[in-house]
C-alpha cells in the first residue's frame, strides 16, 4: 500500500471525550499534526449513537442516527477518523449493515429525508490508530519522536469494539492483535503481554459487582506483568480503569496504583510534550513513575 504524505480528515469526537475526558482530545489535537494529519472540524455531529444499549432498544433508529452522522461527513467531503472504540464500532457496523441490506438503507434514507439528509455510503471511517498504520505507516510516527519512551513498559488493553466483530472491523487478528503493541513499540516503549489483555473492561455489564470484578482481574494480570502503566485507546475503558482503581480500593480493599494512559498521550510524551500538555495531571492515578523513566531522554537528531 502506498503511504500518504499528508491527510485531511474529519474528527468524530463522540460524547465522552468532549464531556468527560478533554485531555484525550487535547492529546489528539497536539500530536496528529506532527504526523502530517490536518483535522477538519465540522458542525452537525451527534452521539454516534451508543453501540450497546441504544442499538438493543431500537436498531433502526440507531442506524438512522449513525447514517445521519455519516451523511454530515459526506457533505463535507472528507473521511472520518474516530478516537473512541464505541464510535468506530457504531459507524462501521452501520456502514456494513446498510451496504448489505438495500431495503433497510432505503428505509433509513426515507427517515433522513425529513431533515434533508441522504446517506450514500461514500465516506471512509477509521479509528485514528488504524489510519496511522494503514495510510501513513509507523515510520511516520518514529520520525516524529523527540523523546523515545525507552525503559517504559506498557500493558496494552485492546477492549472489545475496535476488534470485534472482526468480519466488520477488519482491524487485526481479533485473538492475537498487534496494532497497539506495534504503535507503542514505535514510541520506543516496550509492550508487555499479560493474561487478561483481551478481557472486556466490563462497562457494558448490567450488574453492580461484575464490572468491578473484571476490572480487578485485569489489574491483577497487569500487576503480575510488572508493567509501568496501562495503554489504551477507548475513553469508556478509561472510565472503568482510572476511577475503577479508586473503587477497587474502597470496595475490595485492593490497591494497584497503575497509571492508565491514552495512547495519544504516550505519543505526545514521546514527541517531547510535557505531562500537562497532554493532560496527564487530570488523571486520578498519577503517572509519576512513567515520567521519571523518560525524564531527560531526548532523541539526538
Amino acid at each position: 500500500m502506498t503511504k500518504k504524505n499528508n491527510m485531511k480528515v474529519i474528527p468524530f469526537w463522540g460524547c465522552m471525550m468532549p464531556l468527560k475526558y478533554p485531555q484525550m482530545e487535547l492529546a489528539i489535537r497536539k500530536t496528529l499534526p506532527n504526523l502530517g494529519i490536518e483535522l477538519v472540524d465540522i458542525e452537525g455531529f451527534t452521539c454516534c449513537p451508543d453501540p450497546i444499549y441504544f442499538k438493543a432498544r431500537d436498531k433502526v433508529k440507531w442506524l438512522t442516527i449513525a447514517a445521519r452522522n455519516l451523511a454530515v461527513a459526506e457533505e463535507a467531503g472528507h473521511d472520518i477518523i474516530t478516537m473512541c472504540s464505541g464510535c468506530i464500532s457504531t459507524l462501521k457496523e452501520a456502514q456494513h449493515t446498510l451496504a448489505e441490506d438495500p431495503d433497510l438503507k432505503a428505509e433509513v434514507n426515507r427517515r433522513l429525508k425529513r431533515i434533508n439528509k441522504e446517506y450514500r455510503g461514500e465516506v471512509s471511517v477509521k479509528h485514528a490508530v488504524v489510519m496511522i498504520r494503514d495510510d501513513l505507516g509507523l515510520d511516520r510516527v518514529r520520525e516524529s519522536i523527540k523523546r523515545p519512551l525507552e525503559g517504559v513498559t506498557v500493558a496494552i488493553h485492546y477492549g472489545c469494539h475496535i476488534l470485534k466483530p472482526s468480519q466488520i472491523m477488519h482491524v487485526d487478528d481479533a485473538d492475537y492483535p498487534a496494532i497497539l503493541d506495534d504503535l507503542v513499540s514505535a514510541l520506543g516503549a516496550t509492550p508487555l503481554e499479560h493474561h487478561e489483555k483481551l478481557l472486556c473492561c466490563g462497562k457494558g455489564c448490567m450488574d453492580d459487582e461484575l464490572p468491578l470484578d473484571m476490572t480487578g482481574a485485569i489489574f491483577e494480570s497487569i500487576e503480575k506483568s510488572g508493567a509501568d502503566c496501562m495503554g489504551l485507546i477507548c475513553p469508556t475503558c478509561f472510565s472503568s480503569f482510572d476511577m475503577g482503581q479508586i473503587l477497587l480500593s474502597r470496595k475490595k480493599g485492593k490497591t494497584y496504583n497503575i497509571p492508565v494512559i491514552y495512547i495519544f498521550q504516550l505519543l505526545g510524551l514521546a514527541q517531547g510534550m510535557g505531562p500537562e500538555e497532554v493532560g496527564l495531571h487530570t488523571h486520578r492515578i498519577k503517572a509519576d513513575k512513567v515520567l521519571e523513566k523518560i525524564k531527560g531522554s531526548v532523541k539526538v537528531t
